[in-house]
């Protein structure tokens, strides 16, 4: 009996040393699974080109520590507007969304969808990043933005109407994504419907809005090329109009990372992403383009005079915006400023 207690107190401690291990092991090696949660379907350059490449690179460089869920097109339910809060409340991990799908939430970072602000989508979303990061961090407070970025300059795309002129936009039902977007429409004679992007096929197809307002890079996967019969592109190097995006998660989900993980959120995140995703919208216009040119439709160019006339009516809208800056304590002139030299400082690069 004796020689058995011996052994028994021999072989407690390598398994009590055993069992310690297999209990800190995994705490050191912690697994985590994030949900992403976006509006597009799975064809978009959104998901296929940006959040899908995004996952997989995060999931390799965790070594597998890592897993992300992708959820497409609503798929956790809700609608467009309500990924923010989302993200937020932790309903969800990530979020690709629109601030401006809550007209007046995040009145900042509009700058970049005033008229005539926008350059290619490389240059504005690194502009874009920048400028969060130095003027919006506040707006921004309850969530952890990973990324702001914008797409390349919008397009008019018309069913049954062709866009020539001011005088051919007047009284025409023009949908447009954002509160600066929509009020740009209206000055220049149209009238603006706000929707969310998924919406416009059924709109058009409808009759509920004569034409969009869009990249072409999104006509493709939501068929609007189909749909339309003419296209009107802006002339010069500013866009009439971009839209701004946000990339963001749950606050509490990032900072309860372990140090070495959140060091790989950290390493797919901000200027350089921003660069590397608004390279991918600027490549993705000329498919887009190309898909409406097949079908035989029409195209516009507003240039020159004509040009100067849309940015003549269109000023007051920055006007605007500057007031609503200086109401709220901010003076929205050196913002102004700042964020069109941060734009043409990316585009010389």
């Amino acid at each position: 009996m004796l020689h058995i207690n011996r052994l028994l107190r021999c072989l407690a401690l390598p398994l009590a040393l055993l069992a310690g291990t297999m209990v800190t092991g995994p705490a050191t090696a912690q697994e985590v699974t994030l949900r992403i949660h976006h509006f597009l379907p799975p064809p978009s350059t959104t998901h296929k080109d940006f959040i899908a490449p995004w996952a997989a690179k995060v999931e390799a460089e965790s070594q597998g520590r890592i897993s992300i869920e992708i959820y497409p097109a609503m798929q956790l339910g809700g609608k467009p507007p309500q990924l923010f809060d989302q993200a937020r409340d932790g309903v969800v991990d990530i979020v690709w969304t629109l601030p401006g799908y809550t007209a007046g939430r995040f009145p900042t970072m509009e700058v970049f969808e005033l008229p005539f602000m926008a350059a290619s989508a490389e240059a504005t979303s690194q502009a874009a990043h920048a400028f969060y990061e130095k003027h919006a961090r506040e707006e921004f407070k309850d969530i952890h933005p990973l990324m702001f970025h914008v797409h390349a300059p919008g397009s008019f795309h018309m069913r049954g109407k062709e866009v020539r002129n001011l005088e051919d936009l007047k009284g025409l039902k023009v949908r447009a994504p954002t509160r600066m977007t929509n009020i740009a429409l209206k000055n220049l004679g149209a009238t603006p419907v706000g929707m969310p992007v998924p919406a416009v096929p059924e709109a058009l197809s409808k009759g509920v809005v004569e034409g969009a307002l869009l990249p072409f890079e999104v006509t493709r996967p939501l068929k609007v090329h189909e749909l339309t019969q003419s296209h009107t592109e802006i002339g010069g190097d500013r866009g009439l109009y971009t839209a701004v995006f946000l990339f963001a998660m749950n606050k509490a989900r990032y900072e309860s990372l372990p140090d070495d993980l959140r060091q790989v959120i950290d390493n797919n995140s901000g200027i350089p992403l921003a660069k590397q995703i608004g390279q991918v919208w600027d490549e993705a216009e000329a498919p887009g383009r190309e898909a409406a040119a097949q079908l035989g439709d029409s195209f516009h160019t507003i240039e020159g005079e004509e040009l100067a006339r849309w940015q003549a009516a269109t000023a007051p809208v920055v006007d605007a915006w500057m007031a609503e800056m200086k109401k709220s304590g901010k003076d929205g002139q050196a913002l102004l400023d700042e964020a069109r030299a941060l734009v043409a400082g990316y585009s010389a690069q």
